[in-house]
């Protein structure tokens, strides 16, 4: 390899051109998987769900009270109360064989089912214990104090539609329904392979130039936060038949991510391999941090060459990656933004869009961004601003949009 030439960029494209590219080179997922619903939060559902029946399936006692006829109730009040006889008790999750004649009640527990002959609850406040007999002091029409068979939901009922997001309560929905397992869309299949032979696994020991691998992990991290699969493999030599290997090993997923190797210099190969055996869609972003981004398809895997410096690395993912990855997982892209005040002068790159890490306190943006290969530079950033590649200087006091990470 020493002998092979230093290899330029191809002609760098705009920010949003490289972020265009990838989206229309994304598609939804189609497979599907069926799960465990308590393996279902954040997942998305996959087909619409119908209720096969009515939920809760009975007449319940939506208070802690008296299971009774309605029209016994008529005209108490707390000066003439009407007295009736107690004739039993029923718990949650129990059913009463007794049913209730004129002039009967029964104790009756929140969620139990309402026994027979009985319309209507009257809550404990609204009454008092003598023994065997309860003084009741107010009124209750027919229904009161009771969930209808169908309160929560009805037999036939759409109750959660195809491309979801199940949540907690979601769950709640299944389980309510009996069901135990659901089918979801699968998560994005990605491999990191991290490249080069400065890096070390951390874990091992690091000799002198050498360098722990920090993308592979700042990547696994955010990919499986933003809803995919993550599997770290072991560290390429940046050699034709290593990436090749790789790329091979690669091919049931959907995406392929290489940190490193993308520069310009010898070492510069992945471009070519892309090219050989798929599609190289671009090779550098006029971008700042970020300009070594390589962009390829080789069958249905979408290959990423991300930049070696942690800070850019990780700035990529962020902007071109994450959005990437949400779309495909059929998941929104929930990204919390903030109007800030500039707190300090920045100066940009004309010609490149800056991705610029700020960290913010009492309504103002600090400039945070060291260089490319700090990992400071995020680890301590609340998130970023960007600045267009049409503006070289943001002044002092200038109002600016925060995406935070």
């Amino acid at each position: 390899m020493g002998g092979e030439e230093m290899k330029p960029f191809r002609q760098l494209i705009s920010f949003e051109e490289a972020k265009r590219i990838i989206m229309e080179n994304t598609q939804e997922m189609e497979r599907i998987e069926e799960v465990n619903i308590v393996d279902a939060v954040d997942r998305v559902l996959a087909a619409d769900i119908y209720a096969p029946f009515n939920v809760p399936g009975f007449k319940r006692a939506a208070m802690d009270g008296y299971a009774v006829r309605a029209e016994d109730t008529f005209n108490a009040s707390l000066t003439s109360p009407k007295k009736l006889r107690v004739i039993g008790k029923i718990f949650a999750g129990e059913a009463s064989r007794k049913k209730i004649g004129e002039g009967e009640c029964i104790q009756i527990a929140t969620g139990a089912v309402l026994p027979d002959g009985s319309d209507a609850v009257v809550i404990v406040e609204d009454t008092e214990r003598q023994g065997d007999m309860v003084a009741i002091y107010k009124p209750v029409y027919p229904g009161a104090n009771v969930s209808q068979p169908d309160a929560d939901i009805k037999k036939g009922q759409k109750v959660l539609k195809r491309g979801e997001v199940l949540n907690p309560p979601k769950i709640g929905v299944l389980a309510a329904l009996g069901m135990e397992r659901v089918k979801v869309y699968e998560r994005p299949k990605v491999e990191i392979f991290p490249t080069g032979k400065e890096v070390v696994e951390p874990g091992k020991k690091l000799e002198k130039g050498k360098i722990y691998d920090i993308n592979s992990y700042t990547l696994a991290s955010l990919l499986k936060k933003a809803g995919a699969e993550a599997r770290i493999n072991e560290i390429v030599d940046d050699e034709k038949e290593a990436i090749e290997r790789a790329i091979e090993k690669a091919r049931n997923a959907d995406y392929a991510i290489f940190s490193g190797g993308s520069s310009v210099g010898e070492r510069d190969i992945l471009a070519d391999v892309i090219e050989k055996k798929g599609k190289l869609l671009f090779h550098g972003i006029a971008v700042k941090p970020g300009k070594p981004t390589i962009c390829g398809m080789i069958g249905k895997t979408l290959i990423l060459g991300m930049p070696g410096y942690p800070t850019s690395c990780l700035t990529n993912a962020y902007v071109l990656l994450l959005p990437s990855i949400r779309k495909m997982a059929r998941l929104p892209l929930e990204l919390k933004k903030e109007e800030v005040t500039l707190a300090k002068n920045i100066s940009s790159t004309i010609g490149r869009h800056q991705i610029y890490t700020v960290k913010v306190k009492d309504g103002k943006a600090y400039p945070a961004f060291k260089e490319s290969g700090a990992i400071t530079s995020m680890s301590m950033a609340d998130g970023y601003i960007e600045i267009p590649a049409n503006v070289e200087f943001l002044e002092e006091g200038s109002k600016v949009t925060v995406t935070y990470f």
